[in-house]
C-alpha cells in the first residue's frame, strides 16, 4: 500500500530592512544577510516557498520628530504599511508569512493585515528580551524598537497622528489575548518610573527565569493557547520573535544586551509548540545585526531555527 504524501504547506518570505536608529546598516542589513546564509534552501526541504523580495518604504533619518518622539517617523510609517501590504499579499494567497526584519516595528504591520481578516479574534506571541512598551516621548533612544507593543495595544498612542492610530484601528490586539514570553527589563523600567504593560496581561507573562526554571514549556504554551481558544477570543495568533530574547552568550549579534536571557533550546520548544497549535497565521523574526557576525555563524544558525520551525507548519 503506497503512503499518502501530504502537500507541503505554502510560505512566503518578506524582507523588511529596517532599522529604528534611522540608519541603513546594522539590523537592516538581516534580511540580506539571513538569506544568503541558505535560508531559501533550507526552508524548501519543509515547505513550498514563495520569496516575496524585500518590501520597499521611504528612505529612514535620524531625526527624532519633535510631536510623535519617534526617529524617522514618516520611514516608520510607511515601513509600517508596506509591511501591512506584504503581509495581506501573502496571507490572500494563502501563504504562512514569514517576515524577517530589521527590528520590532515591523509587528505592526503584521498585525493590522492579520487583524482585518479576523478582526478582534487576534492572538499574540510576544517573544522578546524587552518589554517594547515606551511611551514614545519616555523612550531614551526615540527609537520605535522601544515601543511597538504598547502602540499595538492602543497605549501610549496621545501623541501619535491620526494615519496610524486610526488608519491602521489601533488597537492591533486585544491585551488579554497576549502572551508575553522573555521580557527580562521590568527592573529596568521601574527603575525609569516606566509601567510595565505585565499589568495588562498578567495572566500571560513569563520572564526569562520562568522559563529557564519551567520543566515543562511546551505544556506552559499548551495551556495559554488552550486557554485563549477555550474562550473563542482567537481565531489565530501571531508569532513575534525578537532573537534578543536569547542570552548574549547565545546570540551576541543583538545591539542591546542584558543579563539573563533563554538560550536555543529552550526557545525551540516555545517555538514548536506555537507552530503545532494550528493557531498560527504567520511569524516574524527580528533583531539580528550582520555587522556583529563577520563568520556568519549566528546568520547560519537562525537558518537553522528557522528550518526547524518550518518542520511543524
Amino acid at each position: 500500500m503506497s503512503k499518502t504524501l501530504r502537500a507541503k504547506p505554502n510560505l512566503g518570505i518578506v524582507g523588511v530592512p529596517t532599522n529604528s536608529s534611522g540608519k541603513a546598516d546594522g539590523v537592516a542589513k538581516a534580511p540580506t544577510a539571513i538569506r544568503h546564509a541558505g535560508l531559501v534552501h533550507a526552508l524548501r526541504r519543509y515547505c513550498s516557498v514563495h520569496y516575496e523580495g524585500d518590501l520597499s518604504f521611504a528612505s529612514p533619518t535620524q531625526d527624532r520628530d519633535p510631536y510623535s518622539g519617534i526617529i524617522g517617523y514618516d520611514a516608520f510609517t510607511s515601513m509600517i504599511y508596506s509591511v501591512y501590504k506584504g503581509v495581506s499579499n501573502s496571507l490572500n494567497h494563502e501563504r504562512f508569512p514569514l517576515v524577517i526584519g530589521g527590528d520590532c516595528p515591523i509587528l505592526l504591520g503584521c498585525l493590522a493585515a492579520l487583524k482585518e481578516i479576523y478582526e478582534s479574534h487576534v492572538g499574540l506571541f510576544f517573544i522578546d528580551g524587552h518589554e517594547d512598551s515606551y511611551p514614545p516621548h519616555k523612550s531614551p533612544t526615540g527609537e520605535a524598537a522601544d515601543m511597538e507593543l504598547g502602540l499595538a495595544l492602543g497605549i501610549n498612542c496621545e501623541h501619535l497622528p491620526s494615519n496610524i492610530v486610526n488608519g491602521l484601528q489601533v488597537p492591533l490586539v486585544d491585551a488579554r489575548n497576549v502572551c508575553m514570553l522573555g521580557p527580562r527589563d521590568k527592573k529596568y523600567l521601574q527603575k525609569h518610573g516606566i509601567k510595565s504593560v505585565s499589568e495588562k496581561v498578567v495572566k500571560a507573562f513569563y520572564d526569562d527565569i520562568d522559563i529557564r526554571k519551567s520543566k515543562d514549556i511546551e505544556g506552559l504554551i499548551n495551556r495559554v493557547i488552550k486557554h485563549l481558544a477555550s474562550k473563542r477570543a482567537v481565531d489565530k495568533l501571531w508569532f513575534h520573535v525578537d532573537l534578543d530574547v536569547l542570552s548574549t552568550r547565545s546570540m551576541r549579534a543583538v545591539d542591546y544586551k542584558q543579563p539573563g536571557g533563554i538560550n536555543w533550546n529552550q526557545l525551540k520548544k516555545i517555538t514548536k509548540a506555537i507552530i503545532s497549535s494550528g493557531y498560527t497565521a504567520g511569524m516574524n523574526i527580528t533583531i539580528y545585526n550582520p555587522d556583529m557576525d563577520p563568520d556568519c555563524r549566528i546568520a547560519k544558525h537562525i537558518v537553522s531555527y528557522l528550518e526547524y520551525t518550518a518542520s511543524f507548519l
